[in-house]
């Protein structure tokens, strides 16, 4: 019965039917994207950046079905008995599968053999040779059938000559036992052999028992795999159209991004555009306002040019005065009369001639005044250019607030625009109510339902059958039971009552009965073996061909080939599977495929390949990509020419910044002023040097006049030098900063108004080439965003809408009902029964011989002087 539920088919049978002639078997179909397209290819031929990414939409998670179905089964201990039954198996048919002589069979017999027609396949050579493919490739099962059928034939007719044999007193049917030497030998071998043998036979009728056991345990187990299996189709069938219904509901999704872009248009495509142009704008603004920089920088130059040289101006004046006063007194010092003695007169004359180096070297006055270039950058600073490019900037960075006005009509249409994408979003719930899915599922749920009452309702007379088939193997192994019951008390019996000293004539009572026994065993293996051994060849022909055709074919789904072979089924039907649900038969579907898709939990839609049939891909790729949409845009103007990224004034400032006559200043005059010394000579190295000559005088008055002279100009070094040689570094810094921004002034003046005036050319001339090139663009992120739900919608239907893993696990649990539970204990049945009954054969032989040393004779042979009478 459980093959019933594979009825899940009928899920596309109630559809099929009703598919709309427009989307069904329609050879062609245009996809209303191409003009859409075709429209940006220019454009986008000339666009030498690649698009920026869709923005991915989150249309969340499909409402996921949960099967409870896992098809396993672990036998347990008796796997072992499996696994070595199905080695005899091989062993008996090592041929892989025969699909090819199983096609054949059926092409060239399409309407089956019938009895009447056995005597005409001699005439068919095909046939014949078809006849001896199968036989070769039943040799094993034919050779064992022969022997057993030869087992089954002999064995009544030799237990009915061994019975009137010895009823003649043949074949050990006389009650006499000739007396030999090793009898004791002969008597103790046949009872250990008839002990093994009769163990070897329990074994085969414990293998058996487990067998049978095994396939009433499994039976009740498949109530399990029957319910699971109903609840699965059952939520298969439930949650479809909720998930049908989650899909249509996510094309709001796309439909709310692509109104709230529209809404706000302004900031997205006007950021879109001003990131484009901001690769020209702002690099240019910057360099103007790097500009600015510049000005404050030549105006604090220029400053500290002017101020350094008043002070150096005025410094080196009053250090000149200093020096001569310095000077006068020094001279004054050497006329002292001390000077006129030899030694003395020469280091006074020394000193004297050093004198003349206490003077100022540079000349401060005469270099050009710096005031007129400050004066008139002065005038510049006053315009304030940093103002004006902040305008520039403020200009360009309201480039979405330009969009956003002049794209209002976008905005206005956002009303018909939403009806617009409403009415798509009906149109897909109209489609996807167009197909009698839902009344096809809740009929197919009714059927369900109904089959699992009807399953349910048979669960006793399975019970029943069972519990019959149960009873028949239990009275087959009774019967071989039996005949081990009669070894083992004839053992029992013979052994306990065994008496050595006693002579064939005078065994005792106990003995007798042993033997008896024995032969009662005899008795009944003949009655019974016959008809066992029929039963071991019908079953292991049956099951040993279903384990090989069915189960292990089935198991690695070369079946499969086999069924889904083209035009095997009917001449004019390539594959039979669609034939019979969609009357499609040349449609790429197969048995295998299915369940293959059905195995990995794959969509229904994708496994049953119904896009052939209702070609959803096809109705959302007319309907979602709408031509009107892209109308909205064919009106879109947007006029940037009132942008100013830099006034007039701020021209003129850089123009009169580059033209303040800074590189009209003589800098080699400056620059040879302040790399001079501020003295002819190093005060403090002369003074030194004058402490050191004063130093070889005779100690007194005029050794401390000059040095109390050499204090003197030290401190003139301090107080009126050094601040003089700071005002000369700071006075060097900056005519050499003046002096290279002098040199790069007009170049980069040059360049900053010829990159505005670019910059400016390219917003008022190419804009229109970037406004449509990022509308563009815009529209197609905006279509991308359909793109993605009818992606999703495809890849949903393909892999999470009606996962057909139900359908895979009603063929898996097939196979595991027919081949795993009831084959492989069948085949384990009579494989334990087989064996038994190969070995009751030796029973019997062994039973004969022991008895006759068990059982009490008429006669027995006399000794005389040693000699044996007979």
């Amino acid at each position: 019965m459980l093959w019933r539920a594979g009825l899940v088919l009928l899920l596309c049978w109630g559809a099929t039917g009703e598919v709309p002639n427009q989307f069904r078997d329609s050879p062609e179909h245009e996809d209303p994207t191409s003009d859409l397209q075709a429209d940006s290819v220019t454009v986008g031929a000339r666009q030498q950046r690649s698009p920026p990414p869709v923005e991915p939409l989150d249309f969340g998670f499909v409402p996921a079905a949960v099967y409870d179905t896992h098809v396993y089964y672990e036998p347990g201990p008796i796997r072992v008995l499996f696994h070595i039954v199905h080695a005899f198996l091989y062993l008996v048919q090592p041929n892989p599968f025969p699909k090819d002589l199983i096609v054949s069979a059926i092409q060239q017999n399409p309407g089956g053999i019938k009895l009447d027609d056995y005597r005409k396949l001699a005439d068919k050579p095909e046939n014949v040779l078809l006849m001896l493919q199968a036989i070769y490739y039943e040799a094993g099962f034919l050779v064992c059938v022969c022997l057993g059928s030869v087992f089954l034939l002999l064995t009544p007719v030799v237990g009915l000559c061994f019975c009137v044999c010895r009823c003649c007193d043949n074949c050990g049917g006389e009650m006499h036992q000739r007396q030999r030497k090793n009898a004791d030998c002969q008597r103790s071998f046949y009872t250990a052999a008839l002990i093994v043998t009769s163990i070897l036979i329990t074994f085969g009728v414990l293998i058996a028992h487990a067998a049978n056991q095994n396939m009433t345990s499994q039976i009740k187990a498949t109530r399990r795999f029957i319910s699971t299996n109903m609840r699965d189709m059952k939520t298969l069938a439930n949650n479809t159209p909720a998930q049908i219904d989650y899909l249509t509901a996510q094309y709001t999704t796309a439909k709310n991004k692509v109104l709230s872009d529209l809404d706000n248009i302004g900031p997205l495509l006007g950021g879109r555009i001003q990131t484009q142009l901001e690769k020209e704008v702002v690099p240019t603004l910057d360099m103007a306002l790097r500009t600015v920089g510049a000005m404050r920088e030549t105006k604090e130059a220029l400053e500290s040019v002017s101020s350094s040289l008043e002070v150096l101006q005025e410094g080196t004046s009053r250090l000149a005065f200093r020096l001569a006063l310095e000077r006068t007194s020094l001279s004054n010092t050497l006329s002292d009369p001390a000077c006129s003695n030899g030694a003395v007169s020469r280091t006074c004359n020394n000193i004297r001639s050093t004198l003349k180096q206490l003077e100022t070297n540079g000349n401060f006055s005469g270099l050009p005044d710096v005031s007129p270039q400050l004066a008139s950058l002065d005038i510049v600073m006053k315009a304030d250019l940093s103002d004006i490019i902040q305008k520039g900037y403020s200009s360009f960075n309201d480039t979405p607030r330009m969009v956003q006005d002049q794209t209002k009509n976008v905005v206005s249409a956002l009303p018909r625009v939403k009806a617009m994408l409403d009415k798509i979003g009906g149109e897909i719930v109209g489609f996807s109510k167009m197909f009698p899915v839902e009344p096809s599922l809740v009929n197919f749920t009714i059927f369900l339902n109904l089959e699992q009452k009807k399953m349910e309702a048979n669960y006793p007379k399975i019970d029943e059958m069972d519990f019959n088939r149960w009873i028949g193997g239990v009275a087959l192994l009774c019967t071989v039971v039996l005949v081990l019951a009669f070894n083992f008390l004839g053992l029992l019996c013979g052994t306990c009552g065994y008496d050595k000293q006693a002579t064939p004539t005078t065994r005792g009572c106990l003995s007798n009965t042993g033997g008896n026994l024995l032969m009662a065993g005899v008795a009944f293996s003949f009655l019974f073996l016959w008809w066992l051994m029929g039963f071991v060849s019908a079953g292991f022909v049956f099951g040993g061909n279903v384990e090989k055709l069915i189960c292990e074919p089935l198991a690695n789904k070369e079946l499969f080939k086999v069924i889904d072979t083209p035009y095997m089924v009917h001449p004019a039907k390539k594959n039979f599977l669609p034939a019979l649900l969609f009357q499609k038969p040349n449609m790429d579907l197969t048995v295998g495929s299915l369940y293959r898709d059905c195995s990995v939990n794959s969509g229904l839609y994708h496994a049953l390949q119904l896009e052939t049939m209702f070609k959803i891909n096809t109705f959302l790729n007319t309907t979602v990509y709408n031509k009107d949409l892209a109308k909205v845009f064919e009106g879109v103007k947007i006029d940037l020419h009132s942008m100013m990224l830099l006034e007039q004034e701020g021209r003129d400032s850089l123009l009169t910044f580059s033209n303040t006559g800074i590189g009209e200043l003589n800098y080699a005059a400056y620059l040879a002023e302040v790399n001079k010394g501020v003295t002819l000579v190093d005060l403090l190295a002369f003074a030194n040097e004058l402490e050191a000559q004063a130093d070889l005088l005779p100690r007194g008055a005029l050794e401390n006049a000059l040095k109390g002279h050499a204090s003197s100009i030290r401190q003139i070094h301090r107080e009126q030098v050094i601040p003089v040689e700071q005002a000369m570094s700071t006075l060097s810094q900056s005519i050499r900063l003046l002096q290279r921004t002098a040199k790069e002034l007009p170049v980069k003046v040059t360049n900053i108004l010829s990159a505005i005036d670019a910059a400016e050319y390219l917003i008022t001339h190419n804009a229109s080439h970037v406004v449509k090139q990022e509308t563009d663009a815009y529209m197609n992120n905006m279509i991308g965003y359909f793109r993605q739900y009818t992606k999703w919608v495809k890849d949903s239907l393909e892999g999470e809408v009606a996962q057909c893993k139900p359908i895979s696990n009603i063929i898996d649990t097939m196979e595991l009902v027919a081949c795993s539970f009831i084959f492989d204990s069948l085949n384990t049945f009579w494989f334990g029964l087989g064996g038994s009954c190969v070995f009751l054969v030796l029973s019997i032989i062994i039973s004969v011989k022991l008895a006759k040393y068990y059982r009490r004779m008429d006669t027995e042979d006399v000794f005389d002087d040693g000699q044996e009478n007979w």
